[in-house]
């Protein structure tokens, strides 16, 4: 894998994890009714779910393109169609945003964890958001160290990018700010996807 396809590989991770939804939810819910440890616990026991996914998906691509050009073109165009209603969905979704959250019942550390880990594990969306991701970067001749590169990618970038909200955005004024903006943090993340989505039918 070079470089440049690394980097926008790291951006559409970075666009994916920054998506508010009810993995985000569960992160500031956690932190808010909890602690800031709960806050972290969830995020990278999340992060894990997320690696898995990353690596089933990537490793099921990479068997794919191998045996039909055809079905690998015909994924990637799905995929492209996907994001593009994803986007849609962002800017229809107006202020309904995942930075509103409620506090809930007082928990042990281990069991916002394992929150964190199942709101991954249990949603066959992220499934089918890698596979659009991925079936970008996966090619016929994708090593094992390119497949680890991308499952290691997306895997950080989630961890950190759940760890800086639980730091800087549960408590406080930024918090509140994102709240009474969300509607226009919704807009630019579906703009962003489409704009992503016909990028691949473009290519």
């Amino acid at each position: 894998m070079t470089f440049a396809a690394w980097l926008s590989l790291f951006a559409v991770c970075c666009l994916g994890a920054m998506s508010p939804g009810p993995s985000l939810a569960v992160v500031l819910k956690q932190t808010v009714s909890n602690s800031r440890s709960h806050g972290l616990a969830a995020s990278w026991f999340h992060a894990a779910g997320v690696g898995l996914w990353a690596f089933a998906t990537i490793s099921g691509l990479a068997i794919l393109v191998a045996q039909s050009e055809t079905a690998f073109r015909l994924i990637t165009w799905l995929g492209a169609g996907y994001l593009a209603w994803t986007g849609v969905k962002a800017i229809r979704a107006g202020k309904n945003s995942a930075f509103n959250v409620n506090g809930g019942e007082k928990v042990s550390i281990l069991t916002a964890g394992i929150e964190g880990a199942a709101i991954s594990l249990l949603n066959p969306k992220l499934a089918i958001f890698f596979i659009a991701l991925f079936s970008q970067f996966v090619s016929p001749d994708a090593t094992l160290s390119d497949q680890l590169i991308m499952t290691v990618t997306a895997l950080l970038v989630d961890g950190l990018w759940y760890s800086i909200v639980v730091f800087l955005l549960s408590h406080g004024p930024i918090l509140r700010t994102l709240q009474n903006r969300s509607q226009l943090v919704n807009r630019l993340t579906g703009g962003i996807l489409i704009a992503l989505a016909a990028r691949v039918v473009t290519l």
